[in-house]
């Protein structure tokens, strides 16, 4: 059975893979091997390591996601992405495909997000309410395909959900997400939400980090690869895993 990441970058510090869709980053109530404990056993077996692995989750997207997750390796760079996150030094980069064109071709979506706990779901408001969270996104259309948009997503805050319900919020559920309003599920139960892109500096070695993520083996994904932009910036960027 082939595992369902595969490694984009690693060395001493850091490993970052791209996570198929289904896999769960870390365990919860449905006792599900997570991705945390896989990424933990292909490095016990790759480097022959006796006893517990270290590996700290940097960050986390839905189970139904695919795309880019960053794990430390040492507690100093769990410690220091860390910092890199809260301090919004790394720039993350979706794909999103949605079934309606969005009001504008462009545009930086504001809005305030509360999550009911019990039931996982959060709801978005156009002002600020009780126990709410800021939550900010740029998007834009990159292209049409079979009557769906592929849209270009830039999160500037990493609130639970936040594309999911924000994308909800302006009348584009993302395809597949029924729990946001879309009308059919996907046949696999993903979504079509993948964490294209990641850019941070490296917090020991301090070089210039660019992953990006290839899409999830679906024909359907595949349909939009046609239209993928030129990465702006690349060129001056001296380092590309993928």
């Amino acid at each position: 059975m082939a595992k369902p990441f595969h490694v984009i970058y690693e060395d001493n510090h850091l490993i970052v893979v791209n996570k198929a869709p289904g896999i769960l980053v870390q365990g919860d109530a449905t006792g599900d091997i997570p991705l945390l404990e896989l990424v933990k056993d292909y490095i016990k077996e790759k480097y022959e390591k006796p006893g517990e692995v270290f590996l700290g989750t940097v960050h986390r997207l839905d189970r139904p996601v695919s795309g880019l997750v960053v794990f430390a390796r040492t507690s100093k760079g769990l410690e220091r992405m860390n910092e890199i996150f809260r301090k919004r030094e790394v720039q993350k980069t979706y794909w999103a495909v949605v079934r309606r064109r969005p009001p504008k071709n462009q545009d930086k979506l504001t809005n305030w997000l509360v999550k009911d706990e019990a039931k996982n779901f959060v709801t978005a408001h156009d002002m600020p309410v009780p126990n709410a969270q800021k939550a900010e996104l740029h998007y834009r259309v990159l292209g049409e395909i079979n009557k769906h948009f592929l849209l270009e997503v830039t999160p500037i805050t990493g609130r639970p959900h936040q594309i999911r319900v924000q994308l909800a919020a302006i009348g584009c559920p993302i395809r597949g997400d029924l729990k946001y309003g879309y009308a059919r599920a996907n046949n696999d139960g993903s979504i079509n939400l993948h964490a294209r892109r990641l850019f941070f500096v490296h917090p020991v070695k301090k070089e210039s980090i660019l992953c990006r993520a290839a899409l999830p083996n679906d024909p359907f994904w595949e349909e939009f690869l046609s239209l993928d932009p030129e990465e702006i910036g690349i060129e001056h960027l001296p380092f590309l895993y993928e």
